[in-house]
């Protein structure tokens, strides 16, 4: 089974051979999509929107944001950056991957035998498909839920996850998106969950451009390196924005995960939002 959810923001590939590109840029006068080379103006909408919808860019297509007809920067909703944090961002169609464990129900939190598992050091490969050859392993030990260190895109093979900068994008450094959707579904198989470690409260400082042209992400009054989102914010100048930033990447289809917000944390086995 395949499935999609409709992002506000992003690249999202269309039925009929069209894809929509959609960026919140408030600072920015003028927003142009590079497609392989080929520029394209973007709409400008209300509330700091910019909008493109095209038929010249199929799944895999690269492309950037050119800011203001200067700096060219990935799409901080990019699915997948093959080149890394400064390259171009890759069009994605989630609905490319075929589920194969689609009864999968989760399990009961009293059930709950934490890995804590690191991608990179895991396995000789230090890949999404390297951990998965080991997933007997675990079951075998009587491990019932694999927590997975962040794999938000950060700069660099080699990271502990905590600096990523692109939140929507599983590192290249472990795979491609399909990798671990391919990793999560053969968890499934084996009775595994799978949860994601996740950091809202910070970015890295390679790769962080929202400061160009979106400095309403970030308070006034901490200086961090790469600056610490304002939700708050974020939240009054874009709400469908910061709703979907926490929700949309917490949503692997079907898998156990904790989604927080603000200090409270719900735990949730019902969330059927496959973002990768």
């Amino acid at each position: 089974m395949s499935y999609a959810h409709s992002m506000p923001f992003g690249a999202q590939v269309l039925d009929g051979g069209k894809a929509r590109f959609r960026l919140w840029a408030p600072r920015a006068d003028t927003v142009s999509i590079d497609l392989s080379s080929k520029k394209r103006p973007m709409d400008h909408l209300d509330g700091g929107w910019f909008e493109l919808l095209t038929s010249e860019a199929l799944p895999g297509t690269k492309y950037q944001f050119a800011i203001d007809q200067g700096r060219s920067v990935p799409d901080p909703a990019s699915r997948f950056q093959p080149s890394g944090v400064h390259g171009p961002s890759e069009v994605i169609d989630p609905r490319a991957f075929e589920w194969k464990q689609t009864n999968w129900q989760g399990r009961p939190w009293e059930e709950a035998v934490l890995y804590e598992l690191h991608v990179g050091t895991f396995s000789p490969e230090g890949t999404f498909a390297g951990a998965q050859q080991e997933l007997d392993y675990l079951a075998d030990v009587g491990v019932t839920a694999v927590e997975l260190m962040p794999v938000s895109t950060f700069p660099g093979k080699r990271n502990w996850g905590y600096d990523g900068v692109l939140p929507y994008a599983p590192t290249p450094a472990y795979g491609r998106p399909e990798d671990l959707k391919q990793f999560i579904d053969a968890a499934h198989s084996k009775n595994l969950m799978v949860f994601l470690d996740v950091v809202y409260n910070h970015f890295g400082p390679q790769g962080n451009y929202l400061h160009l042209y979106a400095p309403q992400f970030f308070t006034e009054n901490h200086h961090t390196h790469g600056g610490r989102p304002s939700t708050s914010r974020a939240r009054r100048a874009a709400p469908s924005a910061i709703i979907s930033f926490t929700m949309h990447f917490t949503g692997l289809r079907n898998t156990a995960l904790t989604a927080c917000a603000s200090t409270q944390c719900m735990p949730s086995s019902t969330i059927q939002v496959p973002i990768f």
